[in-house]
């Protein structure tokens, strides 16, 4: 079967090199039984591939399982794919047949392999060395005869450097590579993509097909699609539902179109201001004073000759004050004074200060001086009636 069939069949718009190198290795490798290893980011279509070549193998007619080894949880996971005997976990109730039981003489696409745990790394190369496998639960030997295909968005090489993939396993899947290109690499094949995507959405939604102008469509040729072809094709289908000109311009198009350079993720923020305070700051703050409490503690200590066993300190949680608990061994005959120049040094005075200074701050609003202070409001309340601040 030629590519052009393939493309046909398989409903694969384009005619980009790599993308025709991609489909040719998928053809020449199915009537073999050789493990495939297909690498590309996220959205590039990976998962027609596994289709391609199970379709055009002699395992044709047997089963093709998908399994998504990314949203499979850790614990379960071996579970899943080798089966597990009755009464071998907490909820086990009946013996199970994993996928690599089930799919016995068919072929098994392990999608974001990267993804798997290392235990079940070992499981896996196993399988493809010997065709033996385990079920959980269970010391019987089994054998099974299946094609294993996987794909993964993750830099392969870079995972094993840092301990994530076995390097053996990536050897042993990586019999055939095959790589398919990101969107941006295939840049003549965006509009193509584009006006397939509007005509089936127009089909479905029994609405007149959208089309872009010239100036729309070079802009949409230069974006980079971090998405690939899913964000693409969700793009149009936000412009085939809302727009009622079914005339696309560049200005209209912009607006859907996430500006480059945008990241949505997570980051570390600056300029809080001067008197903003991270709970690193209030620890470090409160183990200072404590530091200087201890020592003003021993100077006092030492001038009454009474030799200190230990001071112990309990941090009661992130950013909270800290509560001191200090033992003292001394003589029968020595005693110590609780004057006022000890309690004015005391943790709990150093505590009731800090929170008094920060209540003033912001007014007796508590609810900011807890976030200043890196506590909980609650746990607020519960230091101010312990230590009996009149605030």
């Amino acid at each position: 079967m030629d590519i052009r069939a393939i493309k046909l069949r398989f409903d694969i718009i384009g005619d980009n090199h790599a993308l025709n190198r991609a489909i040719d290795i998928a053809v020449q490798v199915a009537a073999t039984d050789l493990s495939v290893l297909i690498t590309g980011e996220s959205g590039v279509g990976k998962e027609v591939f596994p289709q391609i070549i199970h379709t055009n193998s002699p395992r044709k007619h047997n089963q093709y399982f998908a399994v998504n080894c990314g949203a499979i949880p850790e614990g379960t996971i071996d579970s899943e794919l080798f089966g597990h005997e009755k009464g071998s976990f907490t909820g086990a109730y009946e013996t199970r047949k994993g996928y690599f039981e089930v799919a016995d003489g068919g072929t098994l696409f392990l999608d974001e392999v990267a993804e798997l745990p290392l235990s079940t790394q070992v499981r896996l190369l196993r399988v493809l060395q010997s065709g033996e496998f385990i079920k959980v639960g269970s010391s019987k030997v089994q054998k099974t005869d299946v094609r294993v295909i996987a794909a993964t968005n993750v830099n392969v090489l870079r995972a094993i450097e840092m301990g994530k993939f076995r390097e053996d396993l990536y050897y042993r899947l990586n019999t055939v590579p095959i790589y398919v290109p990101p969107l941006r690499e295939r840049k003549e094949d965006i509009h193509q993509l584009f006006k397939k995507f509007a005509l089936d959405f127009a089909d479905k939604y029994k609405m007149p097909t959208i089309r872009l102008n010239h100036d729309a469509v070079r802009i949409l040729e230069n974006y980079r699609w971090p998405g690939n072809i899913r964000q693409l094709k969700s793009i149009a289908e936000q412009i085939s539902i809302i727009e009622h000109n079914r005339e696309i311009s560049s200005d209209v198009l912009k607006k859907y179109i996430p500006e480059e350079g945008v990241s949505h993720l997570p980051v570390r923020t600056e300029g809080h201001g001067a008197d903003y305070m991270t709970d690193r700051d209030i620890i470090f703050k409160v183990l200072y004073q404590l530091r200087q409490e201890i020592e003003e503690l021993k100077s006092g200590i030492v001038k009454s000759q009474v030799p200190v066993s230990s001071v112990i300190a309990k941090r009661d949680d992130v950013g909270d004050v800290i509560e001191e608990r200090s033992v003292v061994d001394y003589d029968e005959d020595a005693e110590i004074s609780s004057g006022k120049e000890s309690q004015d040094f005391s943790i709990q005075s150093m505590n009731a200060d800090l929170i008094r200074r920060s209540l003033e701050k912001h007014n007796g609003k508590r609810k900011a001086a807890a976030a200043e202070l890196g506590i909980s409001e609650r746990t607020l309340y519960r230091k101010i009636k312990e230590l009996n601040l009149d605030i």
